[in-house]
């Protein structure tokens, strides 16, 4: 390739907080890193107006300083404590710069005096006598131990000159040419990495990431004068030089390898799948995100570092390839991008496309498959128009391909231009339920949503992940409530932020954005992002106004890397009147969990004090935390509509309010669009009870379902006691929407199943007479057939798969019979809602269980096959793990979904657990630690368990894993899990005896009208 490669064109692409104008600068060079010379020869380009990359936060030495530091080193010393004004900030890695100027004699003369202080303290050290120096002289023996290296040590024994995770930033790569060969029939790789770079710092070494690639060669022929050294811990390649490359240059590294094709879903990795016929096809595809792409390329495999990229891809006439732009030979990438935005795929698979806005539109699937890609080609159509207007940028590039993988392990990923998915997550027959669409089409919207949050405007690192997830989560749904109104997204979306509090109110959280200093921890990130932002949208005046900031943000920031305060900067600039959203937003995102707020109330006055709300006891350093809470309340006077909402600014402790002495009760957040938890007391509590029993639509359903919510997590808390919480149920006799009851139904099959396990079978039967008694009305109001509407769906589902749980007899009965009727005759079809309930009633009979077995293995229909599968692993025939682990008939990518079912039964909670004892490192072979596939396991395991013996056990088994898994933040998660687990027990066992056993001994209640 040509030395001069970089004109102006070239810096049109570097990073805007990369340039500055260089009328002043000496002229840049173009340095070819591979060739053999030890000058470093150098080719001009002609003056012009190119732009000059500069610093990107670390700190120039000035000539006395660099010179010292060489002479020092050649005596092996590192100065690690550098004055103040020359120590990198936090944010900035530590880099050692040097120069090989000549020194001047004034530095000469300094350096020597220097070297001459270092010798004789030397010397002095070492004929003092063994001594550990206190105040008290010298009473004690020095034990012999060996000085520790500043550096670590590479895979060939010498000084790795880098110690931390993140990389030096001495060069920036520009753009990457990538030529990659794959063998599909021995599965490995070979490959050759062009990585163009500007120095921004004097360095004669560059540290970028790698991982299990053997590197053969560097450049184009012999390099002697180059070394390349390897640091497995940190996953980094360090390329040394004999001389400087020097601030201003552009370079061209070329690295040639080989590797295998992963085992695991990361990297680039093979797949596989059997069609119809029984043949097997193999095919290679990439998981990058998030620190992944350095195991298919050298790279420099962090966010910020954002790049073109021009990838070639080999392969034999019966395969096609996809990568992020068209073509075999794709074009270099009109954009700029972080390298875990990057994809490719090797396979043969079948398109359909569509033009919209002169974006070609396609979607990929194995060629069987091809006639389920349609909704998911019409949900991508309709959702990137919407984000065109929405966002007033369009989509930047010329595709977007949606490609249906086999064998793939996350749900979505939103490389640029190719984004992969699970078949189940894209994959719809023409007769699927608008439940199935409703999947498709939520994921279809998150991912599309990342093409301009995450991939336009990128996290600068991954502690500011929320700013890629919790935008693409809340555009999400946003997006399914305009474009596609008939999925109902909001029961899903306020389902969605229950579940992310319960997991939030641990002491084992963490804040939204926080310290990631360890690849679990990127791993392991989630957060809360898509709340507070609905929150903020919610308080801030007029409809448009969150709208104007987050445009705002993405023009302004378009193409760059962000942190959190650029985007409450972007909403404050657009404020009107004017907010610091800022200052009211940045406790959200620094601050872990949420508040609780409690309310009381004295004639016309309402008092509101705010505490951090945690389910597990904590010190006061947990709850001094202090938010600026957006409060909004309702009372009896206006309840429901929007116009009745009221707001209150918290900002301190405590805060008051004036109502009308007339008002009965209030609500506070107001259809649960705030992030916190409120605690009424006992005359609001009451109030509210009384309220509902009267008039159960006196509010939303949304203020309904929060009520349940809040009044079970205050319990788990030991707030309330459980005599108010089955006290507020009363009212669900009457209740018929969706969120109130499957919250409900949640709630108590979670204390169901946990007396089950610890075998409190007469409490068992009481919770079950209860259960049937609240809600048997509406279990048995529900129908078998094929039903429209989706929250009608959603009921239905949870309703009788409680029921059928239950074992209440008319339900298992319709289910046995419509899965008789569905073996005889299969172009019948079961409703998608119903598949689950009626395959899990079915697998009770080891005859039915290898039946559906068999039609397992013949399905073609994601959905249904998925819901095949739930019903196999509901039984007590554990020996599906192991099919699982194996990954013939059952893809290993399905292991985390059986290991929760199975532990989800009283007969195999404790086969799951001793399972994933045994088979540990089989399953971090296959699943990164840290994974969300390993949070899942762990947390399916260990969720049942109640007991100190069964928390003696897990503890012991995590603690011996060491760096194999007892780092992880989810273990901590589990571990609280269960002392909330035991605490809720102790506390609540002889008060659920007694009030059940009373409740169990009443009449039953008037049955409630029809379900509508």
């Amino acid at each position: 390739m040509p030395k001069t490669l970089f004109s102006s064109q070239w810096s049109a692409n570097l990073p805007r907080n990369m340039i500055e104008n260089s009328m002043f600068e000496e002229e840049p060079d173009v340095v070819d890193l591979a060739k053999d010379t030890t000058a470093f020869p150098i080719t001009y380009e002609p003056r012009s107006s190119r732009l000059l990359v500069r610093g990107l936060g670390e700190n120039d030495m000035d000539e006395d300083e660099e010179d010292c530091e060489s002479s020092a080193r050649l005596l092996g010393m590192s100065f690690m404590n550098r004055s103040s004004s020359h120590r990198p900030s936090a944010e900035q890695n530590y880099n050692v710069v040097q120069s090989c100027s000549r020194p001047t004699a004034r530095t000469m003369v300094a350096c020597v005096l220097f070297l001459v202080i270092v010798a004789s303290m030397t010397m002095v050290l070492y004929f003092l006598p063994g001594c550990t120096f206190t105040k008290d002289g010298c009473p004690k023996r020095n034990k012999t131990t060996p000085l520790e290296l500043v550096y670590p040590l590479a895979t060939n024994g010498e000084l790795f000159p880098w110690t931390q995770l993140r990389l030096p930033q001495s060069v920036h790569p520009l753009s990457y040419e990538l030529t990659l060969t794959p063998d599909l029939d021995n599965m490995t790789f070979a490959g050759i990495a062009v990585i163009n770079m500007s120095v921004l710092h004097n360095t004669n070494r560059i540290v970028l990431h790698g991982l299990n690639l053997n590197i053969s060669n560097i450049g184009d022929g012999p390099a002697s004068n180059v070394t390349v050294l390897q640091y497995k811990a940190n996953q980094q390649i360090a390329v040394k030089f004999t001389e400087y490359l020097k601030v201003g240059q552009y370079c061209v590294l070329t690295l040639t390898y080989s590797a295998n094709l992963s085992s695991t879903y990361d990297g680039f990795y093979s797949s596989s799948y059997t069609d119809k016929s029984g043949t097997k096809h193999i095919l290679a595809a990439t998981q990058f995100e998030p620190l992944s792409a350095r195991k298919a390329f050298p790279c420099f495999d962090e966010p910020a570092f954002k790049a073109t990229f021009l990838i070639k891809i080999n392969r034999k006439q019966n395969y096609t390839t996809l990568s992020n732009m068209p073509q075999d030979e794709f074009e270099r990438t009109s954009v700029n991008m972080s390298t875990y935005l990057v994809a490719f795929v090797v396979a043969n698979f079948s398109p359909i496309s569509k033009n919209v806005s002169g974006t070609l539109v396609s979607v990929y699937s194995v060629p069987e498959k091809k006639e389920h890609t349609e909704y998911a080609l019409e949900a991508a159509s309709k959702l990137l128009e919407f984000y065109n207007t929405f966002f007033d940028i369009d989509y930047p590039l010329k595709k977007l391909d949606l490609v249906a993988i086999p064998d793939f392990l996350a749900g979505a990923m939103e490389n640029w231009g190719l984004i992969t998915f699970r078949e189940t997550t894209l994959l719809v027959g023409k007769d699927s339920s608008p439940l199935e669409k409703q999947v498709v089409a939520s994921v279809v919207a998150h991912e599309l949503a990342h093409q301009w949050f995450g991939n336009l405007v990128t996290m600068r690192w991954w502690n500011d992940l929320w700013l890629n997830e919790g935008f693409a989560t809340y555009m999400q749904y946003l997006s399914l409530q305009e474009v596609f109104p008939e999925l109902q997204a909001e029961n899903l979306f306020l389902s969605v932020r229950f579940r992310v509090m319960d997991k939030d109110a641990l002491i084992s959280s963490h804040p939204v954005s926080t310290a990631v200093v360890t690849p679990e921890q990127v791993e392991e990130m989630f957060d809360s992002g898509a709340s507070i932002l609905l929150m903020l949208n919610a308080y801030l005046p007029g409809e448009q106004q969150f709208r104007k900031g987050i445009i705002q943000y993405l023009k302004q920031f378009s193409g760059s890397n962000t942190e959190t305060n650029n985007l409450w900067d972007s909403l404050t600039q657009v404020s009107t009147p004017h907010q610091n959203v800022s200052e009211m937003m940045s406790s959200w995102t620094s601050l872990k969990g949420f508040p609780l707020v409690s309310v009381s109330r004295k004639g016309d006055e309402v008092t509101l004090t705010q505490e951090h709300f945690l389910l597990t006891p904590a010190n006061a350093s947990h709850t001094s935390s202090l938010w600026e809470i957006p409060v909004t309340y309702v009372n009896d006077s206006c309840s429901v509509g929007p116009e009745c909402r009221q707001n209150f600014l918290l900002k301190a402790k405590s805060g008051t309010f004036k109502v009308p002495e007339s008002v009965k009760w209030l609500k506070l957040n107001y259809q649960n669009t705030g992030y916190y938890i409120v605690d009424y007391g006992d005359d609001g509590w009451t109030a509210l009870i009384n309220a509902l029993s009267t008039n159960v639509s006196i509010l939303t359903f949304e203020d309904r379902a929060s009520l349940i919510h809040n009044m079970f997590a205050l319990s788990r808390q030991g707030r309330v006691s459980f005599r108010r919480v089955l006290s507020l149920l009363n009212y669900t006799y009457k209740e018929t929407e969706t969120a109130p009851v499957t919250e409900a139904l949640l709630q108590l099959n979670n204390i169901y199943r946990l007396l089950e396990k610890r075998q409190e079978f007469d409490l068992m039967s009481c919770m079950k007479t209860y259960i049937l008694d609240h809600f048997g009305a509406l279990m048995d109001n529900q129908t078998w057939g094929e039903e429209e509407n989706l929250s009608k769906q959603e009921l239905r589902s949870a309703l009788l798969s409680m029921a059928c749980s239950l074992e209440k007899e008319n339900c298992t009965q319709s289910a046995n019979d419509m899965f008789k009727q569905y073996v005889s005759n299969q172009t019948r079809r079961i409703p998608g809602d119903l598949q689950q309930v009626v395959f899990s009633v079915a697998a009770q009979s080891r005859t039915d269980w290898l039946i559906l077995y068999d039609m397992y293995k013949q399905s073609t229909v994601d959905a249904e096959k998925r819901n095949m599968l739930l019903g196999l692993a509901s039984t007590q025939d554990t020996q599906i793990l192991n099919e699982g682990l194996k990954g013939d008939v059952i893809q290993t990518q399905e292991l985390p979904l059986i290991i929760n079912t199975v532990s989800r039964g009283f007969a195999g909670y404790l086969f799951a657990w001793d399972f994933v004892q045994v088979n540990w490192d089989r399953l971090i072979e296959k699943f990164l630690v840290g994974s969300f596939a390993i949070q899942s396991i762990i947390k399916s395991v260990t969720s049942p368990f109640s007991t100190q013996a069964h928390l003696d056990q897990v503890k012991a088994f995590f603690s011996s894993l060491q760096e194999r898994g007892s780092q992880m933040r989810s273990v901590q998660e589990a571990l609280e899990t269960i002392r909330l687990n035991q605490l809720w027990m102790e506390r609540n066992l002889s008060t659920l005896r007694e009030l059940l056993t009373k409740i169990q001994s009443q009449p039953q209640k008037e049955e409630p009208g029809v379900s509508h």
